[in-house]
């Protein structure tokens, strides 16, 4: 892809643009600083080797769903279905689920350092906005005053987060956790094998359903009395699957064109055309093949002394 900073309405060339975006989007953070790290809404667990939102409430629910409804399935489905195959397929795609959703929910999701080093200064900050042109499409890159840089292309500022993230697709609150170009990937594979998973437990379920049908004619109401987790479980696959569909519809989608859901809410594109859209098949495989970017920002860092505002008496473990 072939970007470069544009002349401004002014006339005058936009030099300082490029060396902004240099110094926004490549800067490397060796050190956390107060304004760099603090200010972020992150949790980290095992010395920074897993990153995860600042509330992890959906998350948490979202595991216990899944686990809750391959237990009940493995207790009151496939037992009575009597196939070891059946609950050998069920716990086979809940582990596979279970390690997307901690993945997905526990990465780097594209995080761009916030720039501490004072590379823009004030009179340039009075412009909020600079033009660069992606193959041949002027984009504008906004000035976000908390990160202090110029938000490359496709970055946007997640107020949850409270971080730069890189072509950012949205917050999920299923996973507590920022969607962006390092993990979005991860995140479509989650909706798939979910929905896979959910579908597998509603077809068994109502193959089972059809099988516990009481021969008195009370039909629903019998097995209501009869075998109510069944029942609802049955609902809540069925719901589950409904909007995992939707949602993995929807991406693959976004995917064919190139765009991310924020981009696509906010009709970025609508009048000037997609700068990044390479055609179905070139946006598919780079979505999907593509290799992965490394973190721009060391989370595993040595902490600087003072980093607490004076407060030595603190430890980091």
């Amino acid at each position: 892809m072939e970007w470069m900073a544009s002349e401004e309405k002014d006339g005058s060339v936009n030099s300082s643009v490029a060396q902004a975006i240099d110094s926004s989007a490549s800067l490397e953070i060796d050190q956390p600083t107060e304004s760099s790290m603090s200010s972020g809404k992150k949790v980290f667990f095992f010395k920074g080797r897993l990153i995860c939102g600042p509330d992890p409430k959906g998350l948490i629910l979202a595991a216990i769903a899944i686990s809750l409804s391959s237990w009940t399935f493995a207790v009151h489905v496939a037992s009575d279905i009597r196939n070891p195959a059946i609950i050998v397929t069920s716990s086979i795609l809940t582990t596979i689920v279970l390690v997307n959703l901690v993945y997905v929910s526990t990465i780097d999701p594209g995080i761009i350092p916030r720039n501490d080093l004072g590379t823009i200064d004030a009179g340039k900050r009075r412009r909020r906005s600079r033009v660069v042109v992606i193959n041949g499409i002027e984009v504008k890159l906004k000035y976000c005053n908390i990160c202090n840089i110029y938000r490359p292309p496709r970055t946007c500022h997640c107020a949850t987060c409270n971080n730069c993230i890189q072509q950012f697709d949205h917050h999920c609150t299923w996973i507590g956790h920022c969607v962006g170009l390092r993990n979005y990937r991860l995140h479509v594979t989650f909706l798939l094998t979910g929905l896979l998973l959910f579908a597998f437990i509603f077809i068994f379920s109502c193959k089972s359903l059809h099988h516990k049908l009481p021969g008195d004619g009370n039909g629903v109401i019998g097995l209501l009395r009869n075998d109510p987790e069944t029942v609802a479980l049955t609902l809540f696959s069925f719901v589950a699957m409904c909007f995992l569909a939707g949602f993995s519809c929807y991406h693959v989608y976004l995917i064919a064109i190139n765009q991310t859901s924020y981009e696509h809410f906010h009709q970025k594109y609508v009048s000037s055309g997609n700068p990044y859209d390479k055609g179905i098949l070139n946006n598919i495989k780079e979505a999907l093949l593509a290799s992965q970017p490394p973190s721009r920002v060391n989370f595993r860092a040595d902490v600087e002394p003072g980093w607490f505002g004076g407060l030595s008496d603190i430890s980091i473990k």
